[in-house]
């Protein structure tokens, strides 16, 4: 099968080409797993964390790509769930241990043995991969498979950051950053907490009009003071100065989630700015996203066909897979970038 595989760490300042277009062994699933025959997958920033070196992939050559629709080729010897030509779709939780503390509370993103699709399993920039049948998911007919891609990474990652925000109907949230996660969590919070207003953090003008077009009821830049103090401010950048000029927007008692796998080191000097009476203090809190548990994407997927949520999206051949993660790379975005196999 073709696929693009990433063989080695790279900077993207050093080299536009990070993986390798090439021919492969297709995967066969083993007794649980199924065989995907993939249609569509989303490009994820996370896939640049992979490539740089934030998040690293344990072993090489890795295939990257963890928003993957397709179509059930084949079933393992016990897989009983899906039928071969069964339309599903992949996330970034490809497994987890299922008894640990963590898998038997709900929580299995904290699980130890946690492996990531396209990081620790071969994931979705390739023709064919392999899952466990009970970490697939069924989409919902009201979605095309590139409408879907999205959903299962930026949807469902900006459900869970949107649930542990604690956002209350009224309240004011804030968006640092809008890509493909900030513009899908916008429109959750029009359906679902439609008296709150939604201010937008962002360093392009382009991103703030798209902004302003989908409901924002203001957008301004990261370091630009909102005309009101927000509730919860989700912050979906690598970098680090939003972090600290988000705090200083909050309420007291109020929220900052960060939803971010890694931060990136280059701006890092700049939370030696933080002043505790200005950023911290009156029990302002700062709490992480990470990963996804399947609770996340099963409850998303139904959230996202019952409003519906339509994201914006472009597409790329699966050979220009490269182009994708260096626009993205450069914040060349407008909603998602899906990656289609024909």
């Amino acid at each position: 099968m073709k696929a693009m595989t990433l063989h080695h760490m790279c900077s993207l300042k050093d080299t536009q080409e990070p993986l390798r277009y090439e021919e492969v062994d297709t995967p066969i699933p083993q007794a649980h797993a199924i065989l995907v025959k993939v249609s569509v997958c989303g490009v994820c920033h996370t896939e640049l964390d992979e490539i740089e070196g934030r998040t690293p992939p344990p072993h090489f050559p890795m295939i990257p790509g963890h928003q993957v629709v397709g179509q059930v080729a084949s079933c393992g010897d016990e897989a009983t769930r899906f039928q071969v030509g069964d339309r599903v779709g992949i996330a970034w939780i490809h497994s987890a241990c299922g008894t640990c503390h963590y898998c038997l509370s709900d929580q299995e993103n904290l699980c130890p043995d946690f492996r990531a699709t396209g990081r620790d399993a071969n994931g979705g920039y390739a023709e064919y991969m392999t899952v466990p049948e009970a970490f697939a998911y069924p989409i919902p007919h009201v979605f095309s498979d590139a409408e879907a891609a999205p959903l299962l990474c930026a949807g469902a990652i900006g459900y869970r950051s949107l649930r542990l925000s604690g956002l209350q109907n009224g309240q004011a949230l804030g968006l640092t950053g809008f890509g493909a996660s900030a513009h899908l969590v916008l429109k959750m919070v029009s359906h679902n907490y439609p008296d709150s207003e939604v201010f937008v953090f962002a360093r392009s003008e382009k991103e703030r009009m798209f902004a302003r077009e989908l409901g924002a009821v203001w957008s301004g830049d990261t370091a630009e003071r909102t005309p009101q103090l927000l509730h919860t401010i989700i912050d979906t950048t690598p970098a680090w100065k939003p972090v600290v000029e988000a705090l200083k927007n909050l309420v007291p008692g109020g929220r900052l989630i960060i939803n971010a796998i890694r931060k990136e080191d280059a701006d890092k000097n700049l939370l030696l700015r933080l002043d505790y009476p200005a950023h911290l203090w009156l029990e302002k809190e700062i709490k992480s996203v990470a990963n996804v548990a399947r609770r996340d994407v099963r409850e998303f997927l139904d959230l996202a066909a019952e409003i519906p949520i339509k994201p914006e999206y472009e597409t790329f051949a699966l050979e220009d897979a490269n182009t994708a993660l260096i626009e993205l790379k450069h914040r060349k975005i407008r909603g998602a970038k899906v990656l289609q196999m024909e």
